[in-house]
């Protein structure tokens, strides 16, 4: 429910916004919530409603976008490293590498390194998940492949592609789904994070970071700055880990019949 509530707001964001999110008006900058701005103005005097609602569109398909590439990426390299040993070795060797650096890290240097951009904080995001995804999904092949199924299959002259396509990949889906709901949610905090930090989306673009990373100068004097779009991000993290745990309980056989 908490995360239909925010899709909603996010897919409807310019029917419900009262105002342009990037609208200046500094005569009225710092202006506490109101009738007329609900949750208040910010330092230059745009309206922390609509910029709240509008970050929730940008998070949105920040964190859905990093989900798809994690899970498209996650499965074919661990469909790969997997069920072939040869690829196994110098893959995992990667993938550790890449998660050797810790995920914030990481996003600052690659953020670095192409530059602020929406695509570019989805890249960067994916690129520090997808390594969490591939394992996922290597250690499921790993179990799959030696049970008597594929045995027989390989037996019969079943090609590879065939056994991975139509007998190994449906049994990861429900692990990879669960793990994308996760996945989702941290890519909301990075990208959050990265804007926070100033080398996420452009200033221009309202996002949750960036308004949370405006908010810091003023906390003192306007704190509800910092709360409306907070909170918005509490819930909708809130939301995501709530619905991975109900998937992860409804596809697990054992829990399902509690």
């Amino acid at each position: 429910t908490l995360l239909v509530f925010i899709t909603i707001i996010a897919i409807f964001a310019p029917v419900i916004a009262p105002y342009d999110p990037n609208f200046l008006r500094p005569e009225i900058r710092l202006t506490e919530p109101n009738p007329e701005h609900w949750f208040g103005t910010d330092n230059f005097g745009r309206d922390l409603l609509s910029r709240t609602i509008w970050g929730a569109r940008n998070s949105l398909i920040v964190g859905l976008s990093v989900a798809l590439v994690s899970a498209i990426s996650g499965i074919i390299l661990g469909l790969l490293g997997g069920y072939y040993r040869r690829i196994d070795t110098p893959l995992m060797g990667v993938m550790d590498a890449i998660m050797a650096f810790p995920d914030i890290v990481l996003a600052v240097a690659i953020m670095a390194a192409i530059g602020s951009r929406i695509e570019n904080v989805i890249v960067a995001l994916a690129v520090v998940q997808v390594p969490r995804m591939t394992r996922v999904v290597r250690s499921l092949v790993l179990t799959i492949v030696n049970t008597q199924y594929i045995e027989a299959g390989r037996a019969i002259g079943l090609s590879d592609r065939r056994i991975l396509l139509q007998h190994v990949l449906p049994n990861c889906i429900s692990p990879v789904i669960v793990q994308s709901t996760f996945i989702f949610g941290l890519a909301i905090l990075g990208e959050a994070s990265l804007s926070f930090l100033g080398i996420g989306a452009p200033p221009y673009i309202p996002s949750w970071g960036n308004i949370l990373g405006e908010a810091r100068n003023f906390i003192r004097n306007a704190p509800y700055m910092m709360l409306y779009p907070g909170s918005a991000l509490t819930i909708t993290i809130l939301g995501l880990n709530l619905l991975g745990d109900g998937i992860r309980d409804w596809l697990d056989p054992t829990l399902r019949r509690l």
